[in-house]
């Protein structure tokens, strides 16, 4: 019998943890940028005291019990991937722009705006570093893992590499193209109360560029915990005013960077 022993996590900085493989991102400027916020607003990560915890312990946590107000996303050991530590800023960063200083949790348009963007941005990372850095370990662990979410869904091989490829092109406009396709999908479902209502909104998205990835993103843990943690169900007109400058701006990014990475 295996014995079970409690995993105790301490606080620690980003400056404590090692980067992995952040030369791959060296001409992604804005990962340098997300990276500094973290450490000017003094972000937490939590690992384990001990020996390294389980992956599949650690997936659990995160997925249930994080909490943007609390920080602390927890860490297998004292190492965090760089395309990691990007997607993390873009939760902190929606947290302080949406919610910071609220005496109440973010509304549901909060999270799932601030998951939108996080996800799609991984997609950018994606697109920078084809062609760039082939060898990157998040082209290894994400590109298989969309493929097949792709494939599922009926996608040929061809098609997917299209994708990619279109990805490579505009890696500016395929962000934005995904976050608004994330964040019009997760606003609709969450307000679904039956399988027949969500297959609608399902169906409805089929036509988009990225529609055959949308499960990829796992959509059903944004939405039940929008439901369990979000303040506000109905629509946020602050969280909607900034989704409307998004797709209105030339370049989504530009947008964020000079609003949310600029903001001190």
């Amino acid at each position: 019998m295996l014995r079970s022993t409690a995993v105790r996590f301490r606080p620690v900085a980003l400056s404590d943890l090692h980067i992995e493989d952040e030369r791959s991102f060296s001409h992604v400027g804005l990962y340098e940028s997300l990276k500094q916020a973290l450490r000017r607003d003094g972000y937490r990560f939590r690992v384990p005291e001990g020996p390294p915890a389980p992956w599949a312990r650690v997936v659990f946590l995160n997925l249930t019990f994080w909490d943007p107000e609390e920080q602390g996303d927890v860490l297998t050991e004292g190492a965090i991937p760089a395309d990691v530590v990007a997607h993390v800023a873009w939760h902190h960063l929606a947290r302080r722009a949406l919610g910071a200083g609220a005496t109440s949790p973010p509304s549901a348009d909060a999270l799932l705006l601030g998951e939108a963007i996080a996800s799609a941005f991984d997609l950018y990372l994606i697109g920078r570093l084809l062609g760039h850095v082939p060898d990157a370990q998040m082209l290894e662990t994400q590109v298989p893992a969309m493929a097949e979410e792709a494939m599922a869904t009926g996608l040929s091989e061809d098609r997917f590499e299209d994708l990619l490829n279109e990805t490579a092109a505009d890696p500016e406009r395929a962000f934005e193209d995904l976050r608004e396709l994330l964040f019009d999908a997760s606003t609709a479902l969450l307000t679904c109360r039956g399988a027949d209502a969500a297959a609608g909104v399902l169906a409805g998205l089929d036509g988009h560029r990225f529609g055959p990835l949308l499960h990829h993103y796992e959509l059903s843990n944004w939405i039940l915990y929008a439901r369990a943690r979000g303040a506000q169900p109905e629509p946020d007109p602050v969280v909607r005013g900034v989704d409307a400058a998004l797709r209105a701006a030339p370049v989504a990014l530009d947008w964020l960077e000079r609003e949310w990475l600029g903001a001190r």
